[in-house]
């Protein structure tokens, strides 16, 4: 172990320079206008797994953002671990609310700031520092599975999966995207969420009217569309729409004091919901306003709104159907509509659930690797985030092993202003890949 986990410490800081440029790439891939930034982030992974020795390297292609594949044979009678990541990420919100550039990495008291540093480029920094420790000999088969869309709910993916299904069968998956315990406290994720979203259009006339004129006898959009999101939740703010599945939660301590710290909620400000924390996070939908397309403050003016739209998105529980949770939502919002305002509702993205069990040999070499490489046992703990392709694997692959793993923790902020990822538990990390991959060869 000693051995590993010093070769790791020495490849890390080429390792580093290679999350740095990765990260320096804006690959949002909700936005047409990154594009291109998309396409320089796929050929700069596919040269870095080239520089790791790795004898085949090309992209895959099935309508949607290209996937970056690496394939090292297995040695006789070994097994096949593919490890995953993804090179998109999420937009950066106002960039004025960042301390440091969002694409341009900095380091402070330990950890690096930048968008994707932890949310996935950080995953893909341990799978390149796996890889180098081998000098392009693992004792394993493993084949790399970097894609570009997972921010987007990965669209192409079951197409993808089908046309590459011999490139990307394995026995054991290894899925570095979720989210430790905590700093130098590693996680084995055995539930997440899946998510559905949806736009909504509601229109209440056909043209502005003067507000002071018309105001009090008919209804505006805007007016309407808040009473119509307002029927999201009940009054203690659990999801109100009917038909979604819940189920009980792990038997974990998840303290209020711990959730205010992490989430920086404002004083006053309640949680809502019921039930323990674990469930509301983890394990019962949730629903969110995600943005609304109305007038802007500085355009308005004392005129009746004719049409508005909003963002909805709903995370859901393990066990949940997406195509059901789907038309759950979209018959929610049309049988809620007020005062007889028209509504429609344009689906969004899709992605199921997950139930990951951790049992077999397989299972067994992960927490061991990780009980080395940290120095306590991974915490096997749910995910209230929503990875749409670890459904895809544990469908399509129901004999393997499927592993989430995680570079992040509670304070990375993935999403949010000033991500970031911990620079002690991501060379943690990747001495628990490198000590997996060697038990695994074993």
């Amino acid at each position: 172990m000693s051995n590993l986990a010093w070769t790791v410490e020495r490849v890390l800081p080429e390792t580093i320079a290679d999350l740095v440029e990765l990260i320096a790439i804006p690959s949002i891939s909700s936005m047409e206008e990154h594009d291109g930034d998309v396409l320089v982030a796929a050929d700069h992974v596919a040269n870095l797994l080239t520089r790791t020795g790795c004898p085949e390297v090309r992209t895959l292609q099935a309508g949607g953002k290209p996937a970056v594949y690496g394939h090292f044979p297995a040695p006789e009678g070994k097994p096949t671990v593919l490890l995953y990541a993804h090179y998109d990420v999420q937009p950066t919100g106002d960039p004025a609310a960042w301390t440091s550039h969002a694409f341009t990495p900095e380091e402070r008291e330990g950890r690096i700031y930048a968008r994707g540093a932890a949310d996935d480029k950080g995953g893909i920094a341990v799978h390149l520092a796996a890889l180098r420790v081998f000098n392009g000999a693992p004792p394993v088969g493993v084949k790399i599975f970097i894609e570009g869309e997972e921010e987007i709910g990965s669209p192409s993916m079951p197409a993808l999966l089908e046309k590459y299904a011999d490139e990307l069968s394995a026995d054991v998956y290894v899925i570095a995207d979720a989210v430790n315990w905590a700093v130098g406290e590693p996680s084995l994720t055995t539930t997440l969420r899946g998510v559905v979203d949806a736009t909504v259009h509601v229109s209440t006339l056909q043209t502005g009217l003067h507000s002071g004129q018309f105001g009090g006898v008919v209804p505006d959009a805007l007016t309407s569309l808040c009473r119509l999101l307002a029927t999201l939740h009940d009054e203690r703010g659990n999801v109100a729409i009917e038909g979604l599945a819940q189920s009980s939660g792990p038997d974990l301590e998840y303290p209020l004091d711990r959730l205010t710290d992490e989430t920086g909620i404002l004083d006053g400000v309640e949680f809502i919901g019921d039930g323990p924390v674990v469930e509301r996070m983890w394990t019962k939908p949730a629903a969110s306003v995600l943005a609304i397309d109305t007038t802007r403050i500085a355009d308005a003016s004392n005129t009746l709104i004719p049409s508005a739209s909003a963002k909805v998105s709903v995370r859901l529980a393990p066990g949940q159907d997406p195509v059901l949770a789907e038309e759950a939502l979209r018959h929610h919002l049309e049988m809620n509509a007020p005062w007889g305002a028209k509504v429609r509702v344009e689906p969004g993205q899709r992605g199921g659930p997950s139930t990951i069990a951790l049992d077999g040999e397989y299972a067994q070499a992960a927490k061991d690797a990780f009980q080395q490489a940290f120095g306590v046992a991974p915490v096997e703990m749910g995910c209230g985030g929503s990875i749409p392709i670890v459904a895809e694997f544990v469908d399509r692959h129901p004999d393997a092993t499927v592993l989430v793993t995680a570079v992040t923790d509670p304070d990375s902020r993935m999403h949010g202003i000033d991500e970031s990822v911990d620079m002690g538990d991501l060379a943690k990390a990747a001495v628990a890949e490198t000590l997996l991959l060697h038990n695994l060869g074993r």
